[in-house]
């Protein structure tokens, strides 16, 4: 069964508002693969572990009909409330229980959320979903992040990162899958024709408030907060504290370049 981290409504609305799109590099990673399987056009496409919808937006840019699946109810409102396309819908359910008939998802993806799934569950609702010489894309982005500004980018990174491995003291073990760069998930992917690819670099355009943002949307981080709130909320004020005064301005919403890492797992099921 999929774990469930992002029940309550205050984490998913964290979630919608500090969580990114798929990068440039990732998109267009996916996309030029697509296009080399003859997967485009494709009729239906299924963003499986949704959660409030960056990932879903950008396949509806690309794709006729986009179906975003959810185990949580809460993220799943906020991505209906977050906007409304038309070539998009959204549902609550398991990742491992696709309400899909056989054979008939072109493209099956995920972001930044199979290593939350029962891999194996999931890989045997992927085989039954995916039509013949439909495609699977799983990505995830990876906790080795980085920061740009200035003169001052190493030690930035430095003062993030000094965070995120306090955060990361709570994280679920089920993050082995990504620190392993998805390699389990890409093993179970039944598939022959397959690929992983573990080095897409991409730039996010952020603020000061949102990278602060981003680490209290991150599971761990909530996990710290029903554990110790204060020492929670303290790391946070203090990281963004020390950000600012490294940068020298006093501005929560100045821009920072926030680099990250993607792995992404790619296959094509067989005619």
């Amino acid at each position: 069964m999929t774990t469930q981290m992002f029940e309550g409504r205050g984490h998913a609305a964290v979630y919608q508002k500090y969580r990114f799109a798929p990068g440039k590099e990732l998109q267009q990673t996916i996309l030029a693969y697509l296009q080399e399987k003859k997967a485009i056009p494709a009729e239906l496409v299924v963003d499986v572990g949704c959660g409030s919808g960056q990932g879903t937006r950008f396949l509806a840019e690309h794709f006729k009909k986009v179906v975003g699946t959810d185990i949580s109810e809460a993220q799943i409102q906020e991505a209906k409330d977050t906007s409304s396309i038309p070539n998009v819908s959204y549902l609550v359910c398991p990742a491992e229980e696709l309400p899909f008939q056989d054979a008939s998802v072109d493209v099956l993806a995920s972001f930044t959320a199979a290593h939350w799934f029962d891999i194996e569950k999931f890989m045997r609702e992927a085989q039954r979903v995916v039509r013949p010489g439909g495609c699977v894309a799983i990505s995830t982005y990876t906790v080795d992040m980085s920061l740009r500004y200035g003169d001052c980018s190493e030690k930035l990174t430095k003062i993030f990162r000094e965070c995120w491995d306090q955060i990361l003291k709570y994280a679920h073990n089920r993050l082995k899958f990504v620190l392993e760069n998805y390699k389990e998930i890409f093993e179970a992917l039944p598939f022959p024709d397959k690929k992983r690819i573990t080095d897409i670099y991409d730039k996010i355009p952020m603020t000061v408030e949102g990278v602060v943002g981003y680490l209290e949307s991150a599971s761990p981080y909530q996990t710290f907060m029903k554990n110790d709130p204060e020492a929670a909320k303290s790391l946070l004020q203090e990281t963004e504290k020390r950000m600012l005064e490294t940068m020298g301005v006093s501005s929560r919403e100045t821009p920072v370049e926030f680099w990250v890492r993607h792995v992404c797992v790619l296959g094509c099921k067989g005619q």
